[in-house]
């Protein structure tokens, strides 16, 4: 009996051998699977922060008081995924005053940009904001290329040339900053001023740059001189 499995397995030589091969195979497998190391799996962070475009939309920001600091609107405002800020196209924009009687800012600019936060907005292209006129305070008008503005402190700063119009008030210069809380513009270099005769109280207050008067924050009011009349005013 021995002798005939022999001679069998002696005439099935190619076919032993390839049986042999599958099982050595299919048993380094299992031992693979075994005793190998698991594969990494793929991390779960969750789904990723979208960016999205807003059409006609208003956004209104507060301060630490609850109270409004700014209301934006804008024909569309894309939110970027980077930082989550915003971009502003075409933008119309209100400051709030806060103060029974006074009215608020209106401004518009060709563009705009929100942080995250909204405690910084900067506006670009033709920059012009309004104020109404109110008891007897005459209309005002800002004009610059360009804005920094801080809505909850209610501040403006630009470098870029810049005109304050407020009656027949003019006052233009280079660079600018403002704090509409404490109602004082002030322009920083290149100040050229235009009084009219009679209106002295009020927008036609001025500080001499570098005078104890202007580190007080109390303006001098000078007669109408058309150049170097001085830096500040009040709004």
């Amino acid at each position: 009996m021995a002798v005939k499995l022999g001679a069998w397995l002696r005439d099935r030589r190619t076919l032993v051998a390839t049986i042999g091969l599958a099982v050595a195979a299919g048993l380094a497998q299992w031992l693979l699977h075994w005793l190998g190391p698991a594969p990494a799996g793929t991390a779960f962070e969750g789904p990723p922060r979208s960016g999205y475009v807003l059409h006609e939309a208003r956004i209104s920001t507060y301060d630490k008081a609850g109270q409004p600091s700014l209301h934006l609107q804008s024909p569309r405002i894309e939110r970027r995924e980077a930082d989550a800020s915003l971009y502003v196209d075409a933008p119309t924009f209100q400051l709030p005053a806060g103060r029974p009687g006074v009215p608020d800012w209106q401004g518009q600019a060709a563009r705009g940009w929100v942080n995250q936060g909204a405690t910084l907005a900067t506006l670009d292209g033709n920059v012009v904001m309004q104020r109404a006129a109110y008891g007897d305070t005459p209309q005002a008008e800002i004009h610059t290329a360009d804005l920094k503005l801080w809505p909850q402190d209610k501040k403006l700063a630009t470098a870029a040339p810049a005109q304050l119009t407020e009656g027949a008030t003019r006052i233009h210069g280079v660079g600018m900053r403002a704090d509409l809380n404490q109602q004082h513009l002030e322009l920083l270099d290149d100040v050229h001023a235009t009084f009219p005769p009679q209106q002295r109280r009020n927008q036609a207050r001025v500080c001499a740059p570098g005078s104890a008067a202007d580190a007080a924050g109390a303006c001098q009011a000078e007669r109408p001189q058309p150049a170097d009349a001085g830096r500040g005013a009040a709004l």
